[in-house]
């Protein structure tokens, strides 16, 4: 699985460890990935995404996850995400 948060994108990144005496070794820095399940609303379905801490803080502020996804970049997005945004647009339009 990689280390990539599945609704905005968010990855690995390198720099450089700086000792005292200005040393520097190569390190990564790890995105802080957690899965989490959320809820559609227009779905009524719940959904598993590995997601990063600043893109829960995200989908909160924008009013969750069906918000979020309608907003969000389909480039950003994983595959799953994708799936998921497709199907509440469906829904959306068949409600209307």
């Amino acid at each position: 699985m990689s280390r990539r948060c599945e609704l905005t994108g968010k990855g690995v990144m390198v720099g450089n460890n700086v000792s005292h005496a200005n040393n520097k070794n190569k390190r990564r820095f790890l995105p802080n990935l957690n899965e989490v399940t959320l809820q559609s609303e227009v779905l009524g379905r719940s959904f598993k995404f590995r997601i990063s801490a600043a893109a829960l803080r995200t989908v909160d502020h924008r009013g969750g996850l069906d918000a979020f996804l309608i907003k969000a970049k389909d480039s950003e997005l994983s595959e799953k995400a994708l799936k998921v945004k497709k199907e509440i647009i469906k829904a959306q339009a068949a409600a209307a």
